[in-house]
């Protein structure tokens, strides 16, 4: 490798006229300046794409496609990096001017094969969301407390996804083409790619838990929907898959039957509770949080038999 290697960084772009220039801003005034900056447009019905192409920086290129999602639309542009590294940046966030200047120099100091920083939380206007009792701020605060306490990536992360988001990734182009494709997930691609990351290169993922490196948009418009259900219906999946996938093959049966029937059973308790009160909705957080209890209970009753 180079003295200078090459960093591609690709952006995803969806309908963010509103944000995507300080998105590319803080691309083309990095530090680190041998990057190439790849936008794929998908499908943006507002100015997003005249605002990318107002851009005469050579070291931009631009593509449009129909709309084909998210996690296609990162797979378009991981084929098209040429680079020795690998960053991503969601439309509507934002690098430190120094993030990737940084993130180089530590991948080249420890030979991680990914690497992820702490984010700075923003809203819409791109205030800093300050307020340690924000709601943002005390999950993630919980989550990172949780890393320090159990010390490990893996476990780390099947109880939240402190990594927060794919603008948070940076790798190796040896590590992104052994882990592949971003999975057809619309709301958590990015939770299924870290836990394969960690799987693939057990040891090689650093959390760089002392750097603000990123700042990450909270729009204050969002509001609860169908997609809070099913992202969370999609957490479940990958956080049983990742746990099973971790664990040695004799144990995996064992916990996911397990683990199913205890899902059952608290459906089934919810289903007779609400048709006793006169409601008959699931709860998905209680799911969440009873799976989070099995994994707990199976994990304790494999390591007793350990000794």
């Amino acid at each position: 490798m180079s003295n200078n290697p090459l960093i591609s960084v690709i952006i995803p772009a969806y309908n963010h006229e509103r944000f995507i220039g300080p998105a590319i801003d803080s691309v083309l005034n990095q530090t680190y300046p041998h990057l190439e900056l790849i936008i794929i447009d998908d499908g943006s019905q507002d100015g997003t794409g005249k605002v990318a192409q107002s851009y005469t920086d050579p070291r931009l290129s631009y593509y449009h496609q129909t709309n084909q999602d998210a996690y296609n639309t990162i797979n378009r542009g991981l084929s098209l990096a040429k680079g020795d590294y690998v960053s991503i940046l969601n439309s509507d966030d934002i690098y430190t001017l120094d993030r990737l200047e940084k993130l180089l120099a530590k991948q080249q100091e420890t030979q991680a094969a990914c690497l992820f920083t702490d984010v700075i939380p923003i809203s819409d206007a791109g205030e800093v969301f300050a307020d340690p009792n924000f709601g943002w701020n005390l999950w993630h605060r919980k989550n990172r407390a949780w890393y320090f306490q159990c010390n490990d990536l893996l476990t780390a992360f099947l109880k939240g996804n402190f990594m927060v988001t794919t603008s948070n990734l940076f790798m190796t182009a040896e590590a992104m083409q052994t882990v592949g494709k971003f999975a057809a997930l619309r709301y958590l691609h990015d939770y299924d790619y870290i836990f394969r990351m960690l799987l693939a290169f057990p040891g090689q993922v650093q959390y760089v838990d002392d750097q603000k490196l990123l700042y990450y948009r909270i729009h204050s418009g969002n509001t609860l929907s169908e997609a809070a259900v099913t992202g969370r219906l999609q957490d479940l999946e990958v956080i049983k898959k990742y746990l099973l996938a971790a664990l040695p093959e004799q144990w995996r049966g064992l916990v996911d039957a397990g683990t199913e029937r205890l899902l059952e059973l608290r459906d089934e308790l919810e289903q007779v509770r609400g048709e006793l009160a006169g409601r008959a909705e699931p709860c998905v957080r209680e799911r969440l949080q009873l799976l989070l209890a099995a994994i707990k209970y199976k994990l304790k009753k494999k390591l007793a038999g350990r000794f």
